[in-house]
């Protein structure tokens, strides 16, 4: 089953949360028109490495269950993107949305 939720940040500006039910596990992810969070499934050193010619804005929070825990986490990892519009690990997943935007 998969479930579409938007969220207003603090800005005023709206992001989209997708829930993706799989057997056994979850896909959370958060996304704005530049980039996205999501929950552990993202590999990170993947879209670093392999992947890093698209320059992808993304940053990774483990340990999340729902797509609330997602904004509330702090982020364990982010592409390099993502750090040159600062964000870095440790921020809040709702902080590093409004820098997406």
């Amino acid at each position: 089953m998969m479930r579409m939720v938007p969220y207003t940040l603090d800005s005023g500006e709206t992001v989209l949360g997708v829930e993706v039910k799989l057997p056994k596990t979850t896909l959370l992810s958060i996304s704005t028109g530049r980039g996205y969070i999501m929950c552990g499934a993202l590999d990170v050193s993947l879209l670093n490495e392999r992947l890093r010619d698209r320059d992808i804005i993304a940053g990774r929070a483990v340990g999340v269950r729902t797509l609330d825990e997602l904004m509330e986490a702090p982020l364990e990892s982010v592409t390099h993107k993502a750090e040159s519009l600062g964000i870095v690990a440790g921020m809040k997943g709702s902080e590093a949305l409004r820098k997406m935007l």
